[in-house]
């Protein structure tokens, strides 16, 4: 009895990794595998992609740690292979100092010279967005939105700031009544500076782009866009999505990308419409059931998550999927091949592959078929 006691004790390892130390704290007779397992979310690398050393030998999965001399206090260290991630990369010994992330500060240099930047808006261009509502402000080294966007009012129908250094969206943009597509991508916007009842005001919105920006959360009030039909919000920091999203009935393209989402609500089967659904590089382990649901999904990206399977239905029942990426997870085509519907995705996804490298083929005129012209 005590001999069986003691193989089953609570034990300390510190694994080594990027530059830090990690304790894992798990029971003396567990495996390498089930302590791969519990790197995982400490790491982002995928089990498959770690290599565990103790004393200069590799660590097999099957192995039991007691059996393995490795007791409590034992050092490890990892090595991880180059791509074999989940998110957006290894957590590095820098990436863990960031817990409380935000955009960087500005220095009072930096400041002075932000303080320079000014955009004029003459009458005339003013003028000119409320004939063709548009106003195309682009990379325009903008701090802030001009109040002559304001005064266009229910005219326009596009207003395009992306790629400036605008970290306020104020309500005043629930004035634009008429707004069918809002880019707000690539500036310093962050959750608290965002004001989603002017943007969730928008009831004829249809095009919806917040990507590289400092978001972490979207609220429940997405759901009031039900006219949107694309919704990017890549590259930020989200966690999760809103069931709310559930309500984006007419929603036909959804990025996701490069995020820090750890599960995705079932309510994402109500979304019936979606047609195409990036979720590369987050923090998924599974999907839920209800992906079955989307019968006009055509592509689905999941590279770089800790994926270990797909809904039992995804083949079965989307039946226009012919493009689905899974490089990088824990998914191997062994596993596929046992799902229901697989032969005919995968005659799908050929037919696809096919007609792309029979117009590739039709447009390039110094095609050799890879041969070495020396």
């Amino acid at each position: 009895m005590e001999a069986s006691s003691a193989a089953s004790e609570m034990m300390t390892v510190h694994v080594k990794f990027s530059g830090r130390s990690i304790p894992i704290s798990l029971s003396s007779n567990s495996t390498i595998k089930d302590l791969k397992t519990l790197l995982q979310p400490l790491t982002n690398v995928l089990p498959r992609g770690q290599k565990l050393i103790f004393k200069g030998k590799v660590l097999m999965d099957t192995m039991v740690l007691t059996g393995s001399d490795i007791r409590n206090g034992a050092k490890l260290m990892l090595m991880a292979s180059q791509g074999l991630h989940q998110g957006d990369g290894f957590i590095t010994k820098e990436k863990s100092t960031l817990s409380n992330w935000r955009r960087p500060a500005l220095v009072d240099g930096d400041r002075a010279v932000q303080d320079k930047v000014v955009v004029n808006v003459d009458k005339t261009r003013t003028e000119r967005w409320k004939l063709t509502g548009v106003i195309a402000l682009s990379d325009s080294q903008l701090k802030v939105i001009p109040d002559e966007v304001w005064a266009c009012g229910s005219s326009v129908r596009l207003l395009d700031i992306s790629k400036n250094s605008i970290q306020e969206v104020h309500a005043k943009i629930g004035s634009l009544s008429s707004l069918q597509k809002l880019l707000l991508n690539a500036n310093d916007i962050a959750d608290e500076s965002l004001s989603w009842q002017g943007v969730t005001a928008l009831k004829s919105l249809r095009v919806l782009s917040l990507s590289q920006n400092y978001l972490t959360a979207m609220p429940s009030s997405i759901g009031y866009l039900t006219s949107l039909r694309e919704l990017d919000v890549a590259n930020n920091k989200l966690t999760s999505l809103p069931v709310e999203i559930g309500l984006l009935t007419r929603l036909q393209l959804l990025k996701a990308n490069n995020n820090r989402i750890t599960a995705v609500p079932p309510c994402i089967g109500n979304c019936s419409s979606l047609i195409e659904i990036d979720f590369s590089s987050n923090l998924l382990e599974d999907l839920p059931e209800t992906f079955g649901s989307l019968c006009n999904l055509k592509a689905l990206y999941l590279r770089n998550n800790g994926l270990k399977s797909l809904p039992s239905t995804l083949f079965k029942l989307c039946l226009k999927l012919s493009t689905l990426d899974l490089h990088n997870t824990e998914i191997t085509m062994d596993l596929l091949r046992q799902f229901e519907g697989w032969e005919d995705f995968d005659e799908r996804r050929r037919s696809k592959l096919q007609k792309q490298l029979d117009f590739s083929i039709g447009c390039s005129e110094g095609f050799d078929e890879g041969a070495d012209k020396e």
